[in-house]
């Protein structure tokens, strides 16, 4: 695992700023809101209250950039699909969130996808998948929550996920439980 000295938020964004064009590496976080992608990011730099965590699905509602070592970016984008805000609100995060990873020129060192392992990927995590590959970005499928899969359906429900979202490198992860997080360090960071 990589040896994180130090992890500092930097600030929220809702559109360009000079610190995503300085030049320090960029890893990205996407997936669905409430997928755990503010935990999977503090278990990572191992700091608890790093990036707001919410049992409010759609909580971040802006680009959370966090500085690492002074030396890259991890991106805590907002969460697709449900949320409550409003229609409009909804469609402000959707228009943030494919600008940032698709329209934006912006150059991400890896994308963070995260995906409900028990839930498996939706149609909408699916469609981040096709919108990421066609701009060409380096893809980590995360399978977070793996630890409220049954015993009996595990390798099931990991297998549907490969078959679906194909060659891309899976993660099984679960912050409760610390799986996955060394594998998820190691694959970004390098």
């Amino acid at each position: 695992m990589a040896k994180i000295n130090s992890a500092v938020f930097v600030k929220s964004l809702v559109g360009p700023d000079e610190s995503l064009s300085d030049g320090k590496p960029q890893i990205a976080f996407i997936g669905r809101s409430n997928v755990g992608k503010s935990s999977v990011i503090n278990s990572l730099v191992g700091e608890k209250g790093l990036a707001r965590t919410s049992d409010i699905p759609g909580y971040t509602r802006a680009i959370n950039l966090f500085l690492i070592n002074k030396k890259f970016y991890l991106v805590d984008l907002p969460g697709y699909g449900y949320s409550y805000a409003s229609k409009g609100g909804k469609e402000q995060l959707r228009e943030l969130i494919d600008w940032y990873l698709l329209d934006s020129g912006y150059q991400q060192k890896k994308v963070v996808l995260i995906i409900d392992a028990n839930v498996g990927p939706t149609d909408k995590d699916l469609a981040m998948l096709k919108n990421l590959e066609i701009k060409e970005k380096d893809i980590v499928v995360v399978a977070n929550k793996v630890d409220k899969i049954k015993k009996s359906e595990y390798e099931k429900k990991l297998q549907r996920l490969g078959d679906l979202v194909g060659d891309h490198v899976i993660i099984p992860c679960s912050t409760t439980k610390k799986i996955g997080i060394n594998d998820l360090s190691e694959e970004i960071f390098a």
